[in-house]
C-alpha cells in the first residue's frame, strides 16, 4: 500500500523546518557571545581606567612627598598597586626619557604663578626681624602625569595642581 501523495510531499518539510530553526538557534548563540565579548572589552577598559588613575595618583603624592621644588625634573615611577611586590603600573611626571609620546607631551613639575604670603592676622607670638612675611611666596605647581598599558596602547593623563609656601630665594629660582 502506498501513501497518498500529499503526506509524501509534507516528509521534506520537517527537515527544512527544522534546519532553520537549528540556524537561527546558532544565530542567536553567537550574537549573545558577541556581545558579552564586548562587555568583557569595556569592563576591562573601565578597570584599567581606574587603576591608571589610582597609579597616577600615587605616584603624584609620591613626588610631593619629596623635595620636588629643590630641582623640579622628569622622571619615570614604577607603582605597584595590588601590593603583591611588583610593579603594576610605569608612571611618567614629566616628559621623562622612555617616555610614550603623549599628545600634548608631559610637563615636568612646572611653577605657574605666585603670590607673597600674607602675615598672620593676630598673633602674639613675635618673630625675629631676619624672618618676615614679605619673605614668603605661596607658590602654585602644576604636576602632569601619565600611564600607559603597554598591552592596549590606552593611556590616561591626570594632573594636578598644589601650593607650596616657598621663600623669596627659591620663589625666584624657580618660578617665572
Amino acid at each position: 500500500m502506498t501513501a497518498p501523495v500529499s503526506m509524501r510531499a509534507q516528509r521534506g518539510a520537517t527537515l527544512i523546518v527544522g534546519l532553520i530553526l537549528l540556524v537561527l538557534i546558532t544565530l542567536m548563540v553567537s550574537t549573545a557571545f558577541l556581545m558579552s565579548a564586548g562587555n568583557l572589552k569595556a569592563v576591562a577598559n573601565m578597570q584599567f581606567r581606574g587603576e591608571a588613575i589610582a597609579a597616577a595618583n600615587r605616584a603624584i603624592e609620591q613626588v610631593l612627598a619629596s623635595p620636588f621644588t629643590e630641582a623640579p625634573v622628569a622622571e619615570e615611577i614604577q607603582v605597584d598597586i595590588n601590593s603583591d611586590g611588583a610593579a603594576d603600573y610605569t608612571v611618567w611626571i614629566g616628559d621623562a626619557a622612555g617616555a610614550p609620546v603623549f599628545d600634548p607631551p608631559l610637563r615636568k613639575p612646572t611653577c605657574v604663578g605666585a603670590t607673597k604670603a600674607l602675615p598672620a592676622l593676630s598673633s602674639s607670638v613675635t618673630l625675629p626681624v631676619t624672618f618676615s612675611s614679605d619673605d614668603y611666596w605661596n607658590t602654585v605647581w602644576d604636576i602632569d602625569a601619565g600611564v600607559r598599558d603597554p598591552i592596549s596602547g590606552a593611556s590616561i593623563r591626570v594632573r594636578q595642581g598644589i601650593r607650596k609656601l616657598l621663600s623669596k630665594a627659591e620663589k625666584n629660582a624657580l618660578c617665572i
